[in-house]
């Protein structure tokens, strides 16, 4: 004779409160990925105005630093937010605080970190630009010089440093749980802490940039393309080894046969930033 089943206990007061948590926590997680999302499209559309006219190649004028820090802080959020979302999710869900007020501080810890780079970037530059002068124009020393960045840039992708730092870049939760800091001074400086080793995965790439020409959107796009295949593709030597070889043939390219190189722009005959904006 047939015995019916029992029927399906239904679950507890308490283990629908738990459910209804889980899922509130999760729909938070994808409107913040959205919202970095969001602010990613913003700023690639602001530095499309910003800099729009304004590519004259390798050794284009920066500008003011003021002016030149508040278009690279706009770039570093348009380049590095579509790859930072894992990275801020997995912090948000770790936190016990709802809200996005403190992945958001998370977030703001990158771009002071990266901000700060730029403001060295910019003196360098400008230490160089007084000390060499006209020796590094395009038609001078300028030519082997960013060929050489490359170059540079392109060994760097082989190196431990680069590996190690990426690592952490690809696997946060480690950094995450070593590192765990509560309040909101605290996801500012897990932010900035974790941004550099970001900084250093991602500073030569920058040099690069600056080789093909900082101002350009083609070549902004290009490398934020390269730091977010290295970031989420899963062959980790792969990636970093195929960034080395397009490092190498561009070096190469620049040194040999500029004109070659699509989206390029020669020097010679271009207007200077600060011409375009004036």
């Amino acid at each position: 004779m047939s015995t019916l089943a029992p029927p399906a206990s239904q679950p507890s007061v308490a283990e629908r409160g738990e459910l209804r948590e889980a899922l509130a926590a999760v729909r938070t997680r994808l409107a913040l990925v959205a919202l970095l999302l969001a602010l990613a499209a913003l700023a690639w559309w602001a530095t499309a105005v910003r800099m729009a006219g304004m590519d004259a190649g390798p050794g284009t004028d920066l500008g003011a630093l003021g002016w030149f820090v508040g278009v690279w802080v706009v770039m570093m959020a348009a380049m590095m937010l579509p790859s930072l979302a894992p990275t801020v999710a997995l912090y948000a869900r770790m936190t016990r605080r709802r809200g996005i007020d403190r992945p958001l501080l998370f977030t703001s810890g990158y771009l002071l970190v990266w901000g700060a780079a730029g403001v060295l970037a910019y003196g360098g530059f400008e230490l160089g630009k007084r000390a060499f002068g006209s020796q590094l124009a395009w038609h001078a020393a300028g030519r082997p010089f960013a060929a050489a960045v490359l170059a540079l840039a392109a060994l760097y992708e082989l190196t431990p440093l680069k590996n190690a730092c990426l690592g952490r870049c690809r696997s946060p939760l480690g950094y995450l749980l070593s590192r765990w800091r509560d309040g909101r001074l605290g996801a500012l400086a897990m932010g900035s802490g974790h941004a550099s080793w970001c900084l250093g995965c991602c500073w030569a790439l920058m040099a690069a940039l600056f080789a093909l020409g900082i101002m350009s959107l083609v070549w902004m796009a290009f490398v934020a393309a390269l730091i977010a295949l290295e970031k989420t593709l899963p062959w980790r030597r792969v990636a970093t080894g195929s960034t080395a070889a397009i490092l190498a043939l561009l070096a190469v390219a620049v040194l040999a046969a500029p004109q070659s190189v699509p989206a390029l722009t020669i020097p010679a005959g271009a207007p200077t930033a600060m011409h375009a904006m004036h």
